[in-house]
């Protein structure tokens, strides 16, 4: 819109636009949007017109409101305003005391002289090619000796595009305002100040080699630089040029503007700034590119922005461009985060527990989706930032930190240096280092290839946990099993330890010292994980380490990579004493073998040890073939001999049963197993194979209450003996995990109250821990103590005896 000065009519509403609508002075504020919006007033006060710099001004007024429209503050408020550039050189040139104006095209600042001249709070900004000014007087007097003369033409042209010099960071002067471009080298996110503003920090550089630090203050976030990496560069307007500890420092000063760019050469165009107008020229685009060429040469543009998850190491600091799915409050000084970028990290990754109730987007995600999401703690001041995020964002998260999760077996300590498999990822109080959160537009490069990571992650399904067909292998529980039907029944606890000791509440154990032994008498308050399936885990005894068991998916995946396009493979001269069986030979078969269209390309019998090495079936088909013989190892070529598939797949299957491999213990290297023996187990074959044999274990952490405290404790070592039903059941038969949901629904029955649960006698034993690097804490174990069904109570209602 043109910059326009009515200096003669009817009145200054005349000619303004019909879509603006009037304002009252009393109604202005920060929180409104006044793009469609004008403010009207009698300039009580006029400032003189300061030059900047070259063809740059400033000029102050102060207006002041004459009538009121309705519903308006019967006051009638003055308020300061500002005006930049050409806009105040003509209104410098055309406008007096005691003329009416209408402003349009303004946005509004803090007053930082509302104590000292008691006007408005705000004060109105007007600068760029939006900014209008429309002012009139009364006309004068005619002179009765001149003849009529035409009216003046009632408008100025349209004034000229303003034109801005910039200075270089080597020209810099103590006290000037200036307008200059830079390269930002670092930057700290805005970050609360101890005033009402939000404070931001930059320190940039430009072909003088010179590094120059650069501090706003703005209350609104999105007035502060939009600066998203290292390397990004930016265009301050009217900033300040102050010497501070021999070093200079630019600070933001009225009219303060900035625009940001992407610094990569080839990078767009189209500046990040919250300014509804700004004035971008040819020279301007020159100088951004001159800019680009020169970082690039200077190498100031990091290698790598950003670390996907698939590469996130533990202990390691790194920025992180991702996706925000859910968050929820962890209490008043934590919030949970849960990201994804597309990418699956190397690790596992821990999934932080929090009530459904409290969760902002979905609680939870399919199976395949969960194995991708990364849970964000984010701390202290970063807190209010992320109680402004909303599920759908597209983040970028700076210096978070990978932490080593729940990886470690209770009791277990880790020493320095060795690997973690299950991450959570923190976001640490303070700004240092440039820590923050930052919301990426979705129009930015960043976005766009994040969105393309995304896209090619294949569709999963849904958790299925539709009734299965009896002729296919049973679902175990590395996917849900649907919940039984069972009525609910009173359920108890016994010890059987032999420890002669005195039951104490909570607190008593509370503050009893670690290393001892302790009897409680308590209610089940909560337990986890919910999801009953994901209690079940694979132990390393070599090196004690813990891992979720892989789901279907995954390991399908890898029976598909292994089945195109195989090698010609030779099978060891040991495997060879029944025959090689090709695609299509099914009538070979034993007759206890199912019937199965096969894909499998070979597959080779050992039938003096029970063993059937195959290679490029499904695993759908090996879990058919399963059904009819005891021992198939599924097998791959490489380099035209016989190898195990990728340790993440099981490398026994027996029946309904699947067996893992450790893949740091394990030394895969196919052998001929041990002469004589006459009973081939799951140890025998791990022991040819070079597998170190994981083992199924449960793991739980329930949550206890009695009328003094709550207390958090695991469920491992004891778990089997507590339930009644071992680990390796569980994870092949749905009467075990049908077993233990009946138990854990007894316990703690769902919308139960407290006097519904019944009361247990535990075993505890507390012991040392280190939970995080450099950092032990004191937990609990229940052992020794077992699940027991009361009698039936006689219909008589008497006391059950025996």
């Amino acid at each position: 819109m043109p910059q326009r000065v009515m200096l003669e009519g009817a009145g200054p509403g005349a000619q303004v636009p019909a879509h603006l609508t009037r304002v009252p002075i009393s109604l202005i504020g920060t929180d409104t949007d006044y793009s469609d919006k004008t403010v009207k007033g009698k300039v009580v006060r006029k400032g003189p017109l300061v030059s900047l710099a070259s063809d740059n001004f400033i000029l102050k007024t102060v207006i002041e409101e004459e009538d009121s429209p309705p519903k308006a503050s019967s006051q009638n408020p003055s308020i300061n305003v500002v005006l930049f550039g050409a806009l105040a050189e003509d209104f410098s040139q055309a406008v007096n005391q005691g003329d009416l104006v209408v402003a349009s095209g303004f946005t509004v600042g803090r007053s930082p002289t509302f104590n000292k001249d008691k006007l408005h709070p705000f004060n109105l900004l007007l600068s760029g090619d939006d900014a209008c000014v429309y002012v009139s007087r009364p006309p004068p007097p005619p002179d009765p000796r001149s003849p009529p003369a035409s009216r003046r033409s009632s408008e100025v042209p349209k004034t000229k595009a303003p034109k801005y010099t910039y200075s270089r960071l080597d020209n810099l002067k103590a006290g000037s305002v200036v307008n200059t471009y830079g390269v930002v080298v670092f930057f700290k996110q805005p970050f609360k100040s101890r005033g009402t503003d939000l404070c931001s920090t930059l320190k940039i550089t430009d072909q003088s080699n010179q590094r120059v630090g650069c501090t706003v203050f703005c209350e609104k976030l999105e007035d502060h630089p939009k600066v998203f990496q290292v390397g990004d560069i930016v265009r301050l307007h009217r900033v300040k040029v102050r010497i501070f500890n021999n070093s200079v420092t630019l600070l933001n000063t009225f009219g303060f503007s900035v625009l940001a760019f992407d610094g990569a050469e080839g990078g767009s165009m189209e500046p990040r700034t919250s300014s509804r107008s700004f004035h971008l020229d040819q020279e301007d685009r020159r100088t951004v590119e001159e800019l680009r060429s020169w970082t690039t040469s200077q190498g100031l543009l990091p290698p790598v922005p950003t670390t996907p998850l698939s590469a996130a190491q533990p202990k390691a600091y790194f920025d992180l461009t991702c996706q925000l799915l859910a968050k929820a409050p962890i209490d008043s000084s934590c919030t949970l985060l849960r990201v994804w970028d597309g990418t699956r990290c190397a690790h596992t990754l821990l999934k932080v527990m929090v009530e459904q109730n409290v969760t902002e987007g979905p609680s939870s995600f399919s199976q395949a989706r969960e194995s991708l999401i990364a849970s964000v703690l984010v701390y202290d001041n970063h807190v209010e930032s992320a109680e402004q995020l909303k599920p759908g964002d597209f983040l970028r998260i700076y210096n978070l930190r990978a932490i080593s999760g729940s990886s470690k077996v209770p009791g277990r300590s880790q020493s320095e240096g060795e690997g973690v498999d299950h991450l959570l990822f923190h976001l640490h109080g303070g700004t240092a280092y440039g820590r923050g959160i930052r919301v990426l537009p979705e129009n930015s490069q960043d976005v766009q290839e994040l969105k393309r990571v995304m896209e090619a992650v294949p569709e999963e399904a849904e958790d299925d946990f539709s009734e299965q067909d009896d002729s296919l292998p049973m679902e175990v529980w590395s996917t849900p099993p649907e919940s039984p039907v069972a009525e609910t029944t009173e359920s108890s606890t016994e010890r059987s330890c032999g420890h002669d000791t005195q039951p104490v509440t909570l607190s008593e154990l509370k503050r009893s010292d670690p290393g001892r032994v302790h009897h409680v008498r308590v209610q089940l308050r909560s337990y986890e994980p919910r999801r009953l399936h994901q209690a079940l885990k694979l132990y390393c005894s070599k090196c004690t380490k813990m891992q979720d068991v892989p789901d279907d998916e995954l390991v399908a995946g890898l029976f598909s990579e292994a089945s195109q396009d195989p090698e010609p493979c030779t099978f060891p001269w040991w495997a060879l004493s029944g025959r090689v069986l090709r695609s299509g030979d099914s009538s070979t078969f034993p007759r206890r073998s199912p019937s199965v269209h096969l894909s499998t390309q070979l597959l080779c019998v050992d039938k003096a040890r029970e063993l059937v090495f195959l290679m490029g079936s499904t695993l759908e088909e090996t879990c058919r073939l399963a059904a009819g013989y005891q021992n198939i190892v599924p097998v791959m070529s490489s380099g035209g001999h016989m190898t195990l598939l990728d340790l993440s797949a099981p490398f026994l299957f027996r029946g309904r049963k699947r067996y893992y491999g450790c893949k740091r213990c394990s030394e895969v290297a196919v052998r001929e197993p041990s002469i004589g023996v006459e009973l081939i187990d799951e140890k025998i074959v791990a022991e040819a194979l070079g597998v170190q044999l994981l083992q199924f274990v449960l793991l739980m952490k329930l949550e206890l209450q009695d009328a003094t405290d709550t207390l958090d404790v695991f469920l491992w070592r004891g778990a089997e003996s507590f339930f009644g039903v071992s680990a390796e059941d569980v994870a092949a038969n749905q009467e075990a995990q049908n077993r233990i949901r009946q138990t854990m629904d007894s316990l703690c029955p769902a919308g139960g109250s407290a006097g519904e649960r019944p009361w247990m006698d535990l075993c505890l034993t507390a012991y040392r821990a280190e939970v995080e690097a450099g950092h032990n804490q004191t937990c609990y174990q229940i052992f020794q103590s077992t699940v027991t069904k009361p009698a039936s109570t006689p219909s008589d209602g008497s006391t059950p005896t025996g």
